[in-house]
């Protein structure tokens, strides 16, 4: 039986590994709704209606709505953490070059390792009786190195009551945005100088130094086999560098470029522009196997700084760290 509108909200329903929606979730599960005007809503978003909380559009409410009771108080802090996560999404690029993601309770984690030779990824006919090849996996020799990265809200309850949710929200993305593109800078470390195992990247060297041509790519391409080069990530010098080639730039490819916006991408790969990455430097990478993310719990909140409206400095902060899984997976080229 659904009864969203009885639960009873407090603080106790967070810093328990869970988040408030998946609590709220067990207490009153979505499937029950099927087939009536609430279907389509989690159990947040029921709680939001049960207390006519709009946090979104051009008539959203004001931050007090929030506080008007005790039980709707204890919703702001889910609010804040769903805002910050939207922001990382929206500036997400680790979607596009990790393989894994492992979300842990504690700050101790270690990956498994696994490096084969090249004559045990040849996979060979193996005769009647023989023995089959091997494949080793073990554990890294060393912790995944977890970092913390974060915002402090400094702002009085005074000064942001009346602000609408649907500007906060703006604010509260901008800091998961900053929160995700230093998760990034610290993914792409981790490719090229590795995560303290031994594993840092090859280093394959252009032709000539300070010139970039097609065929430094094919190097590139040709150097990470067995593997898949399916992702290339660069800085902004490089990207000028390769936007330049002139296979880059065949009439079918500057239209594209021109009109929408999508650049052409060499060998089928995904080119991304990270902006943060070392100058003079391109990654190239299998994204299916080079790189684990390892995440320590979810977003972190002064919870009860937050349900009791003492938001001068009340942090928000995400802690994560990132593992090389096959270390031939990920080359760098040095331009």
């Amino acid at each position: 039986m659904a009864f969203y509108d009885s639960i009873k909200l407090e603080k106790g329903m967070y810093g328990n590994g869970r988040s408030l929606t998946e609590v709220l979730e067990e207490l009153d599960p979505s499937e029950s709704y099927k087939g009536t005007e609430l279907e389509g809503l989690d159990a947040f978003q029921r709680q939001l209606k049960r207390y006519d909380i709009k946090v979104g559009g051009a008539y959203s409410d004001n931050v007090q709505k929030f506080f008007e009771t005790s039980n709707s108080a204890a919703l702001f802090p889910e609010y804040v953490s769903r805002a910050v996560k939207q922001g990382m999404e929206n500036a997400d690029y680790l979607g596009d070059i990790i393989a894994a993601r492992t979300v842990i309770d504690g700050m101790d984690y270690r990956s498994v390792v696994s490096d084969p030779t090249d004559d045990e990824k040849s996979l060979k006919p193996v005769a009647e009786g023989a023995s089959l090849p091997q494949t080793n996996v073990r554990t890294s020799e060393n912790l995944v190195k977890l970092i913390k990265r974060g915002r402090m809200l400094v702002a009085s309850y005074e000064a942001i009551k009346y602000q609408r949710l649907d500007l906060f929200t703006v604010t509260l993305r901008q800091i998961g945005a900053h929160i995700a593109r230093e998760q990034l800078r610290d993914a792409v470390d981790v490719l090229i100088n590795g995560d303290g195992n031994n594993n840092a990247a090859s280093v394959i060297n252009v032709t000539t130094s300070g010139t970039l041509t097609y065929s430094d790519l094919l190097k590139l391409w040709a150097g990470l086999a067995p593997y898949e080069l399916n992702t290339l990530l660069a800085p902004t010098d490089v990207m000028q560098k390769l936007l330049a080639l002139t296979e880059m730039k065949d009439a079918q490819a500057g239209l594209t470029f021109q009109g929408t916006g999508e650049m052409i991408t060499p060998m089928g790969a995904k080119l991304m522009h990270i902006p943060a990455m070392v100058s003079s430097k391109i990654i190239g990478l299998d994204k299916n196997c080079a790189l684990e993310m390892v995440q320590s719990g979810d977003i972190a909140m002064d919870t009860d700084k937050l349900i009791d409206r003492q938001l001068e400095r009340a942090t928000i902060s995400c802690t994560a760290g990132f593992a090389k899984i096959f270390t031939d997976s990920a080359k760098v080229l040095a331009c």
